[in-house]
């Protein structure tokens, strides 16, 4: 095989392993989707290829000797800045994306592995992180317990006390509550900001739960 043929085909092997991982981050709507995904991997492998095989006309000419692999160890660090762009601290005990950073910083090893012509560690390697990514997410889904921001609004404050003893149960943790009041057209309207643990409830099940339990409730935000 040419070898500027050999390195389009790594190339384009590294994104479509960037757009499969990718494509699952945009599947449950993550802040990195497949075309974040497909251009970590593109130039990783990138920076690979000009790593191992860039400098080859300056080696042979002066007889300088190069470590190739310092190019591409600086995606390692370098990749850190994007994953850091996908977390979003929303309140002390509410972190979002990190799990989107790390399949970022998975998806740059794997464009250096196929970079370098490890095709078969780089392709094992994108099936073992969709395995993690989904498998494992619904085989342990019932053990872990979600952080959630809740914000509703009531001028009901008997569903108040409804509305705390339904987070008092085993399904459910409450982390911090907060509660002021105003008033709206003369009404007291009560204003509750609470951060919950939940087990097997995602933002739409927590919002149909509240349409259901909770009609005199008026939601403001679920994150």
């Amino acid at each position: 095989m040419n070898l500027y043929t050999d390195f389009v085909l790594r190339l384009f092997v590294a994104g479509m392993m960037g757009v499969m991982i990718g494509l699952e981050r945009e599947y449950r709507a993550k802040e990195a989707g497949y075309r974040t995904h497909f251009l970590v991997a593109l130039g990783s492998a990138l920076l690979m290829i000009v790593s191992q095989y860039g400098f080859s006309d300056v080696l042979k000419k002066d007889l300088i000797h190069l470590d190739p692999s310092r190019l591409a160890s600086q995606v390692v660090s370098g990749i850190g800045f994007i994953g850091a762009g996908t977390i979003i601290l929303l309140q002390k005990q509410v972190v979002r994306g990190l799990t989107t950073a790390a399949g970022v910083w998975a998806t740059s090893g794997i464009g250096l592995a196929i970079g370098a012509g490890m095709y078969v560690i780089g392709i094992s390697a994108t099936l073992m992180v969709l395995i993690g990514l989904e498998v494992l997410s619904r085989c342990f889904k019932s053990f872990g317990m979600r952080n959630m921001i809740i914000e509703f609004s009531t001028e009901n404050e008997e569903i108040l006390k409804d509305v705390s003893a339904k987070f008092n149960s085993k399904d459910y943790q409450v982390s911090s509550y907060e509660m002021n009041h105003s008033y709206e057209d003369g009404r007291k309207m009560f204003h509750v900001s609470m951060v919950i643990k939940a087990k097997r409830m995602n933002e739409e099940g927590l919002l149909l739960m509240f349409l259901n339990d909770f009609p005199g409730v008026r939601v403001n935000k679920i994150v």
